[in-house]
């Protein structure tokens, strides 16, 4: 007698072998209609899954987020069968799923287009309609070596020839199309009815540059087709607030092909950072940071003894000069435990927390690159303190409430907070981050939030907690984090003296609340759609003259603004005022004063919003004062 135990702990009896779908129907045909997956013991799998002794089980739908995963994984299928029926001697590589969706790479003789897209939705939708079953093959590797070798799929061939001799490969067939997959897979094409094909892009095979370019399709799947409305609506708006255009049409930045992943800020973009850099450097104030600036560039010997030369390197800029190797720093860590060595350090100095605003260069693909949110040169709001294992929990703790609190000032309520674990390519033994894991675990614990687990996405040196946010789109954007060191201090030499004399070796952390400052500032552009609060505006009032006659008043507003440190301008142009205004509200200011005779007799300035928003008439120094209160108020 086999025993199914079910979510809810009822349990289900069968007196022989049963299958997924089995035990679903036994449950009741809804569920069974319903099902895409299992997961046995919590392992995911097909429902035509057989389970041969005692098992926990749980069924999976399309309304769970791993369902939901199978579903794009399938569709991705369902998209390579449709293109080789369309395109005879279009060759498959590799589909997975992505955020949102899937992709899958093509070699075919010539480019794909738009339209050629179309017809392969078109393809996917008649396939679906013949609910062919999805099943399931396992194969010897060097036989499926020579099927696929005979398919002329030399890609599907490769791959199969880098996993080890004498190992059984998993297959998935739909139809006539086969394809080297782990799976699991919906049961039939018939599950597979919300998505779109959304583009196509260029991919090299394997991700190496060196190898030959193929074609990147990728598309989206949803179980409901409200989500796909809602997500191609949330594109559209995405569309609207991309930080590229409006970094153009506001005159904020711009990037340029010989300074490939490299930013040249205009006088209002640098605004925006200056506000950004000037507030955090209050937090590091606050928060009792002492800033430091370290070089850029550092020997090769640093590199080496601190792990970043062996694990790190393929991401490094490297120079040389008479006969030394330097690597330009990716990282700040190196150079701040150089500033905690310089001197003998007491167990009374710590916790000793150093900020820097440390200029970083990595080594990205130019693939990658993108605005402000992937480059190549940036600046980190970089933090290290160094501190005893007693002391870990009580600064993360305070780290979090202090991120909480910068995250609401930039308009941020919603942070999930998740904790990466040791990777397999890592320096240290099991013991010091065990220490170091546990730590994180319990300060998270404090919290009183709600975490995720991600084992092996820590850092070569430690575990780390990465906080992200939440913006007005309800995209997610890793932003800031907390990483416990065990490692780097002894591999550099750091040491203080404890209470009993002895020399021992701080715990170092490295933490980061916005990380790549121009990172934050392109979320900053999308989050606002290029319409900064009041307190990051790069111009926070412009004084609009209706006539020349107003000109000097205009003039004599603005710069009595500017001494009150608001960032404002007088527009004198020789225009009507509608004109001016309706160009002003194209640049998203906060504030618009409209001038002209009665408003100069008067000392008075009439205020418009953003938005078309009329304030009404007030005194100058009631719109100092409001504008003030704004301000202060972070809006």
């Amino acid at each position: 007698m086999i025993q199914i135990t079910l979510p809810d702990q009822s349990k289900r009896s069968f007196d022989q072998p049963v299958t997924v779908a089995q035990v679903a129907a036994n449950i009741g045909a809804g569920l069974a209609k319903a099902a895409v997956a299992g997961r046995v013991d919590g392992k995911l799998v097909d429902t035509s899954h057989l389970i041969e002794s005692d098992a926990q089980l749980a069924i999976v739908t399309d309304k769970d987020t791993d369902g939901l995963e199978i579903i794009r994984h399938s569709t991705a299928h369902l998209m390579a069968y449709a293109a080789q029926k369309l395109f005879p001697g279009l060759q498959v590589t590799i589909g997975p799923v992505i955020d949102n969706g899937f992709y899958y790479d093509f070699s075919y003789h010539r480019a794909l287009t738009p339209e050629d897209l179309q017809a392969i939705e078109a393809k996917m939708r008649e396939l679906a309609a013949k609910d062919e079953p999805v099943v399931r093959e396992v194969m010897d590797r060097d036989a499926a070596i020579q099927m696929f070798l005979g398919m002329g799929e030399k890609y599907k061939a490769e791959i199969i020839e880098s996993i080890p001799a004498g190992e059984q490969i998993s297959l998935y067939r739909e139809g006539d199309f086969v394809d080297l997959c782990r799976g699991p897979h919906v049961p039939s094409t018939g599950k597979l009815k919300v998505f779109k094909l959304m583009k196509v892009a260029g991919a090299y095979w394997r991700g190496d540059h060196r190898n030959e370019m193929l074609q990147r399709v990728y598309g989206t799947a949803w179980s409901k087709k409200e989500d796909l409305e809602q997500y191609l609506h949330q594109l559209e708006e995405a569309e609207k607030r991309d930080h590229r255009k409006l970094g153009k049409s506001l005159d904020l930045f711009h990037v340029q092909d010989n300074a490939p992943g490299l930013v040249f800020w205009h006088p209002k973009g640098w605004a925006i950072w200056q506000v950004v850099e000037q507030y955090l450097r209050r937090v590091y104030v606050e928060a009792g940071y002492l800033e430091i600036k370290c070089p850029q560039i550092l020997d090769r010997s640093l590199w080496e003894k601190s792990g970043h030369w062996e694990h790190y390197k393929d991401n490094m800029f490297t120079t040389a000069s008479e006969n030394r190797e330097y690597a330009v720093k990716p990282m700040n860590c190196p150079g701040h435990v150089q500033v905690f060595n310089s001197g003998l350090r007491s167990y009374r100095d710590l916790p000793l927390r150093y900020g820097e605003f440390g200029s970083c260069h990595r080594n990205e693909s130019s693939g990658s690159l993108h605005g402000l949110l992937r480059v190549r040169g940036f600046t980190q709001d970089d933090g290290h303190i160094f501190c005893t294992e007693d002391q870990i929990q009580e600064e993360v703790f305070a780290f979090t409430q202090k991120l909480l609190e910068v995250y609401k000032d930039f308009g941020f309520d919603n942070v999930i907070y998740r904790l990466s674990t040791r990777p397999e390519n890592r320096v240290g033994s099991d013991e010091s981050w065990d220490k170091a894991e546990k730590a994180l675990s319990d300060a998270l614990d404090r919290t009183g939030v709600s975490w995720e687990l991600l084992p092996g996405e820590g850092a070569f040196y430690g575990p780390k907690i990465e906080y992200s946010l939440k913006d007005s789109l309800g995209r997610v954007w890793q932003c800031g984090t907390i990483q416990v060191d065990f490692n780097m201090p002894v591999r550099l030499g750091a040491e203080y003296v404890a209470d009993d004399n002895t020399r021992r070796h701080p715990v170092m952390l490295h933490r980061a609340i916005v990380g790549s400052l121009e990172r934050f500032i392109g979320i900053l552009i999308e989050n606002h759609a290029g319409a900064m609060p009041a307190w990051l505006a790069p111009v926070q009032v412009t004084v609009a003259s209706i006539t020349e006659a107003q000109a000097d008043y205009a003039q004599s507003v603005a710069k009595m603004l500017q001494r009150h440190g608001f960032r404002a301008e007088a527009d004198l142009r020789n225009d009507k005022i509608s004109f001016k205004i309706r160009e002003l509200s194209l640049q998203k200011l906060p504030f618009i004063l409209v001038v002209g005779d009665k408003e100069k007799a008067a000392n008075q300035v009439a205020v418009r919003a953003y938005g078309g928003k009329d304030l009404g008439v007030m005194s100058v120094d009631a719109f100092v004062a409001h504008l003030g209160q704004v301000v202060e108020a972070k809006q």
